[in-house]
């Protein structure tokens, strides 16, 4: 055990932390023993603050002997096994710990009644969170396309991001994308928030509707931009620019520099608006009724409505500023080496991004699920645009967060539990190397 004191090594074996391993590609074990690490936080007071999606729970984690203490278990929090519900996003009040007496933490998670976001308050001497306040209840949930990244903006607001629900796919085929409805005044006024999935959120720390967010269909609420599939990754940079990714279908995973009032596509846009592969199918609206269809995934009924890209124009949409693996129109999704049905959404082109974090040098660091990899994307022009992504951090594992050291130094990362991702050979495996874990990387 080197460089660790015999004391701190007892107390680490008595806390859970992990036990020293052979580095992996340049990459070490800092912690184990964690239940789907969600959202994770480089906290003011140097310590990690995670969230376990699976395991219900926020872990404060010690980076440098993985030390782990749990600071809340959220006792009415709801998970599917498999599904993405369960105890999501974080986001650390900007005066957390500097004796202002605003000792906040903003929890997302999911409930019997939907989603909920609620305050705590952190008691640094006990290391706990304390007197639950809901801030805003009553958000659609369910077990696929959560997204649920809570992030602060630098104007002091809470942002927040709903996915699709995983309707128009698999088991939720005949369930319609509302990723373009807009929420009524009626709505609003009703506090029915049905209307907000597939969206980005901005509100005040309260849960109250900003007076400055943009109308759309002129009805302002909580929404501050639209058309997204499933937001994983949310971040703002030291500029102040707000970024998201969202994952695709088959193709065309992408980075979005995010705008108020703003229209990102989904459904009926899939990376650019440029015709390429991506077909929205209407499910739903199939002519002898969706039940009497059966799902697939690469052949449409003759009995389903469905349009190209380019058959869709909104004055509102904004392009992405990159994508990933955007394939032409020719592209045999169902090849790949090893897929069989069950699997072949792995051999799919799409990473399935699940982070989004700032990095050094006017970078942005995205992770994905797929191939277990962190992706280093340069900003050029002011944060307008960006160049090539690098692959840097490859392990055999789902890479789901990631939390930058102030030094701008080491990269943690946070791996789910299990599901499948890419082997070195680019096949299937449900094999992890590292489930349930927080990595370090040397940048």
């Amino acid at each position: 055990m080197k460089g660790i004191s015999w004391v701190v090594a007892v107390a680490c074996l008595l806390a859970g932390c992990a036990s020293p391993e052979a580095p992996q590609e340049g990459v070490r074990v800092v912690a184990t023993g964690l239940g789907d690490p969600y959202e994770m936080v480089w906290g003011p007071d140097d310590v990690l603050w995670v969230t376990e999606k699976s395991g219900l729970r926020v872990t404060r984690v010690d980076p440098a002997t993985g030390r782990k203490t749990v600071a809340l278990t959220v006792e009415d929090a709801v998970h599917t096994e498999g599904g993405q519900d369960g105890v999501l996003g974080l986001a650390l009040h900007p005066d957390l710990l500097r004796g202002k007496g605003r000792d906040w933490v903003y929890l997302a998670h999911t409930y019997a009644g939907g989603t909920k976001i609620v305050r705590y308050t952190y008691d640094p001497a006990g290391q706990v969170l304390t007197g639950p306040v809901d801030v805003l209840t009553g958000l659609v949930s369910g077990v696929d396309h959560q997204s649920g990244k809570l992030r602060f903006g630098p104007d002091g607001r809470l942002y927040y991001t709903i996915g699709d629900q995983g309707a128009n796919q698999f088991g939720l085929y005949c369930e319609t994308i509302q990723a373009q409805t807009l929420p009524t005044a009626a709505q609003v006024k009703a506090r029915d928030w049905s209307a907000y999935q597939g969206k980005v959120l901005r509100l005040n720390p309260d849960g109250s509707i900003p007076d400055d967010n943009p109308e759309f269909g002129g009805v302002r609420s909580h929404v501050y931009a639209v058309g997204f599939r499933n937001a994983q990754g949310l971040t703002f940079t030291p500029s102040g620019l707000l970024y998201a990714t969202d994952q695709g279908p088959k193709s065309d995973d992408e980075v979005d520099l995010v705008r108020a009032g703003k229209n990102y596509g989904w459904p009926h846009v899939a990376g650019y608006r440029d015709g390429k592969a991506y077909v929205y199918a209407r499910w739903a609206e199939a002519e002898n009724g969706c039940a009497a269809e059966r799902f697939n995934d690469y052949d449409i009924p003759a009995t389903v409505p469905y349009e190209e890209e380019t058959d869709w124009d909104d004055p509102g949409f904004t392009p992405p500023l990159v994508t990933f693996d955007t394939v032409d129109d020719d592209y045999d999704f169902r090849a790949g080496a090893g897929c069989d049905p069950s699997t072949a959404f792995v051999c799919w082109p799409t990473l399935a991004l699940s982070s989004l974090e700032p990095g050094p040098a006017g970078t942005l660091l995205a992770t994905s699920l797929k191939d277990g990899a962190v992706y280093r994307v340069p900003l050029a022009s002011g944060g307008e645009k960006a160049g090539p992504a690098e692959r840097i951090a490859d392990t055999v594992n789902r890479y789901r967060d990631t939390a930058l050291d102030p030094a701008g130094g080491t990269l943690y990362i946070a791996t789910d539990v299990g599901g499948l991702t890419r082997d070195a050979g680019g096949k299937p495996t449900r094999d992890l190397r590292n489930p349930g874990a927080i990595l370090a990387y040397e940048l």
